[in-house]
């Protein structure tokens, strides 16, 4: 393999080429985003404001708290499929008065956007999400009219929604008017119910044997029109006395990095058959650029150390792109145990490249599957490490070329099936993560009292 030019100099040649690649995925990437804005298209969407009805993002929009910033998830999912791009439904994470939640808003002006695979799994997804990180999970839901309440009856969101209520996460859901498919499940099995007087009709839920209907009279609080419902929506925020149980950050406010973000655009452009040098990346958004690298000399196929992320600490595990062998797994399998013992996050930074000799990437799976902290996955390129891990709290990627789809596809999360979180502008990775490790400390964040016994040349699981 060969080793990537590293130099960040703008009048470099290849510095501008790479660059000029990645930018042109992302505008790949903002087309995609504007057919999702778009909804079911004009006419649909001058229809449903005509009805004095508020669009998904706008209801979003008025309910969270003003100028803070709302983390949209999977946005243009589905996006080169027969499914419109984002799938008829906004997922993301945003903050209710002063309350980190997750959010899920169905579009109404997109026919199927209740019932489609690709919608369905995202809201199960920010379910996932409200559940591991202990975020309440507030529903913002509408189905088009055109939608069948027998269209997609698997349950798995009742199933989800049962799983929050044990875990004692609080659940909201806001009904602005016909809903049905699985997405009928929301009202019917959230802990407060708000519904709009006159615009919330019976709600039938799919059953393998029966029926059940919810109506008007069974909401917790009736609103008077879509603005009042969103008001009702923020008070029951309020009320729920939330708070954080994971520690807030060890430095407020937190040293802005030494390096130009616009940097990672030429980084994004990576060619699996080179060698990547994650410390350039990590130098553009770590806090104050400072990484304390652990066992620099060893195992150099793999970067770990530690450092800072918007006050957060975070412990960094990064694969350059080589085979990793035996020196890099007892360097990660020890790096695991640290970070488990000092209640750290982990952040993976994954680069395209051979994986191990089949067998020896065993004890890193283990000790990753073992690992009870929160994982953050940035992909720069592909997955480049063993996929041994329960489940990433949240998997994030920049916009790079895929050799089997067009890079349009591949930026569009065009399969939808992995628990991808989205394709993101390599210049906002630092403000994404940040948002994410905020998050993920609305839980205890706790390392595993026993992931695996370090010695030096022996690894014991």
């Amino acid at each position: 393999m060969t080793v990537l030019d590293t130099t960040l100099d703008p009048r470099n040649p290849g510095y501008l080429q790479r660059r000029g690649a990645t930018l042109e995925r992302l505008v790949r990437l903002e087309a995609a985003l504007d057919q999702a804005r778009a909804g079911g298209g004009e006419k649909a969407v001058t229809r449903h404001h005509a009805r004095g009805k508020l669009l998904p993002r706008e209801r979003v929009e008025m309910l969270l708290d003003r100028d803070s910033p709302f983390l949209e998830l999977s946005p243009v999912a589905a996006w080169g499929t027969e499914v419109p791009a984002g799938a008829g439904v906004v997922t993301g994470l945003g903050v209710v008065e002063g309350v980190e939640c997750v959010l899920v808003a169905n579009d109404p002006t997109v026919a199927g956007g209740a019932v489609n695979p690709f919608a369905l799994s995202k809201i199960r997804r920010a379910a996932r999400i409200s559940s591991i990180n202990r975020l309440p999970l507030v529903t913002l839901v509408e189905s088009a009219a055109e939608d069948a309440p027998e269209a997609a009856p698997g349950g798995g969101i009742a199933r989800d929604l049962s799983r929050l209520a044990v875990e004692r996460v609080p659940t909201v859901c806001v009904v602005f008017g016909a809903t049905t498919g699985d997405a009928a499940y929301l009202p019917a099995l959230s802990d407060y119910t708000i519904m709009v007087r006159g615009h919330s009709p019976t709600i039938t839920i799919p059953l393998p044997a029966r029926q059940t209907p919810t109506s008007e009279k069974t909401a917790d609080q009736l609103a008077e029109d879509e603005r009042d419902a969103l008001r009702l929506a923020r008070q029951c925020v309020r009320r729920l006395n939330w708070r954080k149980r994971g520690p807030g950050p060890r430095t407020f406010p937190p040293g802005r990095p030494r390096y130009a973000p616009d940097d990672l655009l030429t980084m994004a452009d990576v060619d699996p058959a080179t060698l990547f040098d994650p410390r350039e990346v990590l130098a553009r958004i770590l806090d104050d650029s400072d990484f304390d690298e652990f066992k620099p000399a060893q195992g150099t196929a793999l970067v770990t150390g530690w450092g800072e992320l918007h006050g957060y600490p975070v412990a960094v595990l990064a694969n350059v792109g080589a085979e990793l062998t035996p020196a890099e797994t007892q360097k990660a399998v020890h790096f695991i145990q640290l970070a488990n013992a000092a209640d750290t996050s982990l952040l993976f930074l994954r680069h395209p490249g051979p994986p191990g000799r089949e067998g020896q990437a065993a004890p890193l799976v283990h000790a990753l599957a073992k690992s009870t902290v929160p994982h953050l996955v940035l992909l720069v390129g592909g997955a480049g490490m063993p996929d041994g891990v329960d489940e990433p709290r949240f998997v994030f990627s920049w916009p790079v070329e895929n050799h089997d789809d067009s890079a349009g596809e591949k930026a569009g999360e065009k399969a939808g099936e992995k628990n991808d979180d989205g394709v993101i502008d390599p210049r906002d990775t630092r403000t994404v993560l940040g948002v994410c490790l905020s998050a993920v400390h609305s839980a205890v964040v706790e390392g595993a009292g026993h992931v695996g016994v370090f010695r030096p040349g022996k690894v014991d699981l």
